[in-house]
């Protein structure tokens, strides 16, 4: 009897342990989540303040990665787990790292905004195209979170389908840079510095793919990257 307790006792810690990652994975989410909203808001609105506040809190989100990173290294060497526990482990860690590059890409974003507002211009771009872009990312990296949080599949399929729109949205906006650069070589500076945040908020939108896509691992056990989204589907449908 006391053998059964004792391991009824283990699963239930490791159970708190798994939820405490899952927990601190959430925030960690929710705290890149605020750093792209405010580096995207700073640039618009020129607020510089916001834009050195977006700067100096990265060290947060790195803290937060190299904490859970050593979480889930205690957890494999002291629980040794398998099956599902291990895919919600290496989930965890792959996510984490989507994370932590996606808080550096809102760091890029509001380095190249305190590039753009310290340097006199002639005409300040309206970022409108910017802005609709970064709220297609911005909501796919939400959802991909919620994907985790809830182990929800469906959820996760609409955000991997969701990254060609933003690969298009990112494609518009090149062309339209080159077409300002041609007709005027004046432009090609700021141009340049809106296309290196376009490309910022692209790769935000590449890292909510990757992590809706271990959300998809996790729960199905089937690795789904670089695989054509209709075999996604198949993949999914079939399980």
């Amino acid at each position: 009897m006391t053998k059964i307790g004792t391991s009824e006792h283990t699963y239930k810690q490791f159970d708190a342990e798994l939820e405490a990652i899952r927990t601190q994975v959430l925030q960690m989410g929710g705290l890149v989540e605020s750093q792209i909203q405010r580096a995207v808001e700073a640039l618009v609105t020129g607020n510089k303040e916001l834009m050195e506040q977006v700067v100096a809190d990265d060290h947060r989100v790195n803290a937060l990665e190299v904490a859970i990173d050593e979480d889930c290294s205690q957890i494999i060497a002291r629980r040794q787990p398998a099956a599902i526990d291990l895919r919600m482990i290496m989930a965890v860690v792959k996510t984490i790292t989507d994370l932590e590059r996606s808080g550096d890409e809102a760091e890029k974003i509001a380095r190249m905004a305190k590039l753009i507002y310290e340097t006199d211009r002639l005409h300040m771009p309206r970022f409108s195209e910017i802005r609709h872009v970064a709220d297609i990312a911005i909501g796919m990296l939400r959802e991909a979170l919620d994907a985790f949080a809830r182990l929800d599949v469906a959820t996760a399929m609409d955000v991997i389908k969701r990254d060609a729109q933003v690969d298009e949205e990112f494609r518009a906006i090149l062309r339209q840079l080159i077409t300002f650069m041609m007709e005027d070589p004046r432009t090609i500076s700021i141009s340049l510095e809106i296309l290196f945040i376009a490309k910022a908020i692209e790769r935000i939108g590449d890292h909510a793919k990757n992590m809706a896509e271990y959300v998809v691992y996790l729960v199905k056990g089937k690795d789904v990257r670089h695989v054509a989204i209709e075999e996604i589907e198949r993949e999914t449908m079939n399980q």
